[in-house]
């Protein structure tokens, strides 16, 4: 553990290894930026090709932080101080079989408990890593398991990127279909078979305005129209934001909907926060009733449709109620502001870095494609159903990932209880491999600086034989110190 290190010509390539470079898998290639000696040779760890790289410190410890140096300039490396440095001994351990078992939960989560130091700098202590027990197989056993391992974790990891590229698909897909939707493509058979005395709403037939001096983001069939905004609302609501200082919060009172509220195109009731009765009586000219849309004007533009049980309800200054007038569908109106085309307008029209901020004059200029009445009800409905089998294979996908996520830490607990590859009875025992650390002597301490002690001599310390019980040998191989269920030992 922490093995000194050789010195080299200053001119000397290496590889250097900082925190963020050491990887998290098992399967993580090694990472390294070329330095010479010179500039590591102090202040750093160093290591060399073989050697097995773990983080002490909080959180990158619990985060798996570990690593096989391999592939270095001229072998060697140097890296944070914040890495224990093992070194297998050679013929008796197997690198990656080290590496696979600093990744095992088992060790996590003990190493966890075991952690000293301030919060923050919480640290591993050596003790952990010099006392902890080792499942120790013969040398052929653990490369047949390390390639094993390879061979499972690859694939879990193969599996694990597919499920990760599936909320992106999931994403366009509903952009998909909201564009579509909007344009008219999403109805345009049905159009031409049962929209025959289909008739836009009649308020379209006043003067709305010119919704193209807006700069309409996109075309609709002749038989749709595209308004501004302010003239696909009730003309006496308008389009207003909710209450400025909604005061202290409280257990109860006037429940009011925030940015934070709206999650996935649905309010979060359970999570609605409280204002006084009288603070909501300031602002009725935002209270809120079933059917109106809202849309996040600060940061975020999420869109959301008031259901019934918020009736009275109100909302805060972060978002933007919008009442649609008669012959506008609720849903239709939120699956237009949904839409990537007017998503697009509206961030156009964003004001500020830090916080981009809608005002509501842009907002009332925003163009909205308004379809044929029936039409809107079929667009709706088309779309509630392509959003409901989005939502199923997003359950899916969310059951599978947990049942994948599982089953790295799973293949690595069953690879140290010797289950993972069959035993062959011609391997060398793992009492003989014990037998071969106990002979080895313990290397000295570094002498430390200033006047050196005058001490007694002392003869050479040896490590004391173990204690090997044979019948702890399952099929001869394993090597274990203790009864015959417990197939480890301290190494």
């Amino acid at each position: 553990l922490n093995p000194k290190t050789t010195d080299l010509a200053d001119t000397t390539l290496v590889g250097f290894v900082p925190m963020a470079l050491l990887g998290k898998s098992y399967l993580d290639a090694f990472a390294f930026q070329p330095r010479p000696w010179a500039e590591v040779k102090r202040g750093y760890s160093h290591f060399r090709d073989g050697d097995v790289l773990l983080a002490k410190i909080t959180p990158c410890f619990e985060n798996g932080k570990a690593g096989l140096a391999r592939g270095l300039p001229n072998g060697v490396g140097a890296g944070s101080t914040e890495y224990f440095v093992c070194r297998p001994q050679s013929g008796v351990i197997e690198s990656r079989y080290l590496l696979a078992f600093l990744k095992t939960s088992d060790f996590a989560n003990e190493g966890a408990t075991r952690m000293t130091g301030s919060v923050g700098h919480k640290r591993v202590p050596k003790e952990y890593l010099s006392e902890r027990v080792l499942p120790l197989p013969p040398l052929k056993e653990q490369t047949r398991i390390a390639d094993q391992l390879d061979t499972l974790l690859a694939r879990i990891q193969a599996c694990n990127d597919r499920l990760d590229a599936i909320p992106a698909l999931l994403k366009r897909f509903r952009q998909s279909v909201l564009t579509a939707a909007m344009c008219g493509s999403l109805t345009a058979e049905w159009r031409d078979t049962e929209a025959r005395h289909d008739r836009l709403p009649a308020f379209i037939e006043g003067d709305l305005g010119d919704a193209t001096q807006s700069g309409s983001p996109v075309s609709v069939p002749s038989s749709w129209r595209i308004v501004l905004a302010r003239n696909a609302v009730q003309p006496e609501a308008g389009i207003v934001y909710g209450i400025v200082q909604p005061g202290p919060k409280l257990a109860d009172g006037i429940r009011y909907v925030q940015i934070t509220d709206i999650v996935n195109g649905r309010i979060q009731i359970q999570s609605l926060s409280h204002t006084s009765e009288e603070i909501a009586n300031s602002y009725q000219r935002s209270s809120i009733r079933k059917g109106d849309v809202l849309l996040g004007i600060i940061r975020a533009l999420k869109v959301a449709v008031v259901p019934d049980e918020l009736e009275g309800s109100n909302i805060s200054r972060s978002v933007a109620r919008l009442r649609p007038r008669e012959g506008v569908s609720p849903k239709f109106l939120a699956y237009a502001l949904q839409s990537p085309a007017v998503q697009e307008w509206l961030r156009s029209q964003h004001r500020g870095m830090d916080m981009p901020v809608l005002n509501l004059s842009e907002v009332r200029l925003a163009p909205i494609p308004i379809a044929p009445t029936d039409e809107q009800a079929e667009i709706v409905r088309r779309v509630d159903a392509l959003f409901m089998l989005a939502d199923h294979i997003e359950a899916r996908h969310a059951a599978a990932v947990a049942q994948v996520r599982r089953l790295t830490p799973l293949t690595l607990a069953k690879a140290f209880r010797g289950e993972l590859v069959q035993q062959d009875p011609n391997d060398e025992p793992a009492s003989v491999l014990l037998q071969r650390i106990s002979s080895a002597p313990i290397t000295a301490a570094k002498a430390p600086r200033g006047r050196p002690r005058t001490q007694r001599a002392s003869k050479p310390t040896t490590l004391p034989a173990l204690q090997l019980d044979g019948a702890a040998l399952p099929a001869g191989a394993w090597a274990a110190n203790g009864p015959p269920d417990e197939h480890a030992t301290a190494a």
